[in-house]
């Protein structure tokens, strides 16, 4: 097993090297501090909204650890709020999951704002190495990991691109990604200490590059390290009771929740219509959006398609 563990390592130094950035967004989390422990003369960026979230502390500790050049940028609600019509515009989307993207959307901003033109992002670990928590009990993990592989997607790549900024991503390194397909399952989610583990390999291959807190800490969606899942009841607040039912009434479109229709409302402000299915694609079960056949995650509405887990 040490051999495995080693030739891991290797790998993901030398793909750390081949992907080296001016920046990074660090959260203080497992995959993006293990590319900030290859990173050299890089500045790395944490997003915080106010005094909420833990990405301030384990960031910190990450950086503290590693003598990493670093900032964690407060933003306030205002400005959280005031970069959904933008985020939005930008992803084509409006998906729940936008308090995330605004994290993404406000590091890469600071990095455009301070001249740096390449940062690199620890996306795609938790694809790879089961890291997400319903992955843990599901029977046909292989399968669904197999396909989920088919269509990744990253905010960070599109928001990148609208600020002209390289993002880079080593996990999803074409060379480190196929690597990594190979390592067994039961290399990804294994029990320690009587706890079952997602991503557990890379926890136990990099113990002492990283403080044991950061390596066994669980996984913290980047909306909660930052704070940002606090804006979800500001959105809500912003919608009434008579414009939601008015809104679920008028549009054909299954609304989660206020927030949701709240996004919606911005998506027809600032890119307009949904758009249908194209020849050789079906339509999303919650929206119409067009989608590949194969598909089961709506990149517009963020809805499962039926079949999806």
């Amino acid at each position: 097993m040490k051999g495995v563990f080693s030739d891991l390592k290797e790998r993901f130094k030398e793909t750390v090297s081949r992907n080296q950035s001016k920046g990074i967004l660090l959260s203080g989390g497992l995959d993006s501090s293990l590319v900030a422990a290859y990173s050299k003369d890089c500045k790395a960026i944490s997003i915080g909204l106010e005094s909420y979230g833990e990405d301030r502390h384990y960031a910190a500790l990450v950086a503290e650890f590693l003598s990493l050049d670093h900032l964690h940028v407060t933003v306030t609600e205002k400005d959280a709020i005031d970069a959904i019509p933008e985020v939005i515009r930008i992803l084509r989307s409006f998906d729940p999951a936008i308090p995330n993207d605004i994290t993404a959307y406000l590091g890469l901003k600071y990095a455009k704002d301070k001249g740096i033109s390449t940062v690199m992002t620890g996306d795609g670990s938790d694809e790879i190495f089961a890291g997400y928590g319903f992955m843990l009990k599901m029977k046909d993990l292989e399968q669904y990991m197999s396909k989920m592989h088919s269509f990744m997607q990253f905010s960070s790549n599109r928001i990148g691109e609208s600020f002209g900024i390289d993002v880079r991503q080593p996990f999803l390194d074409e060379e480190f990604l196929n690597f990594s397909k190979g390592i067994p399952l039961d290399f990804k989610i294994r029990k320690e200490d009587g706890q079952t583990w997602g991503k557990w390999i890379l926890r136990k291959a990099f113990e002492g590059v990283l403080p044991q807190e950061i390596l066994w800490q669980s996984k913290r969606p980047l909306e909660y390290g930052s704070g940002m899942t606090e804006l979800r009841a500001v959105v809500t607040s912003m919608v009434s009771d008579e414009e939601f039912s008015n809104g679920k009434k008028k549009f054909p479109i299954h609304f989660w929740n206020k927030e949701h229709f709240y996004y919606y409302s911005i998506y027809r402000q600032v890119v307009g219509e949904i758009p249908g299915p194209e020849k050789g694609e079906k339509a999303c079960d919650c929206c119409g959006a067009g989608m590949g056949q194969s598909a089961f995650h709506c990149r517009v509405c963020g809805g499962l398609q039926n079949g999806g887990d």
